[in-house]
């Protein structure tokens, strides 16, 4: 593997597993809780968005495997806990380490046209793998930092 890829592929696995991490210990009512403001997302819900996102983008998208997407479905999710959430990362993990490992340094700069399913809002751009990956880690990233707010709050209120 080229380090650039596998750098890439540690920072995605590490963001998911600390998302998965945020949601330890949270009780039912604690990880469905929305905060009370028009259009908030429960700590479940913006979790199964950040994992649909990175299946689509890293798998459909940058890798090109079949990878079907409910992107309305995934800020629709709740359940009793989050070990359905656990144990999908736990699978999505090495399936994107496979993935990318099997990637040449030359596809990174491969360019293509997402998939409107796969890309989420607005007309797919036209990008190159490498800013498919990246744009994993950046919405990863945001997505951790709002799950530690709402994890926050809900231990709070919920």
């Amino acid at each position: 593997m080229n380090t650039e890829i596998d750098t890439l592929s540690r920072q995605i696995r590490s963001l998911l597993s600390r998302v998965c991490d945020s949601l330890a210990g949270l009780s039912e009512a604690q990880v469905n809780w929305r905060p009370p403001i028009a259009g908030s997302n429960s700590a479940y819900a913006i979790a199964a968005h950040t994992l649909g996102n990175a299946r689509a983008w890293v798998l459909g998208i940058a890798c090109g495997q079949p990878v079907e997407r409910d992107r309305p479905a995934e800020f629709r999710a709740s359940g009793r806990d989050a070990a359905a959430l656990l144990a999908d990362a736990a699978r999505l993990s090495p399936e994107i380490d496979a993935a990318l490992s099997a990637l040449a340094p030359s596809d990174l700069d491969r360019r293509l046209v997402p998939s409107p399913v796969l890309w989420g809002e607005g007309e797919p751009l036209e990008i190159s793998v490498r800013e498919a990956l990246l744009h994993v880690v950046e919405h990863a990233s945001i997505h951790l930092g709002q799950i530690q707010i709402t994890r926050d709050l809900a231990l709070k209120e919920a």
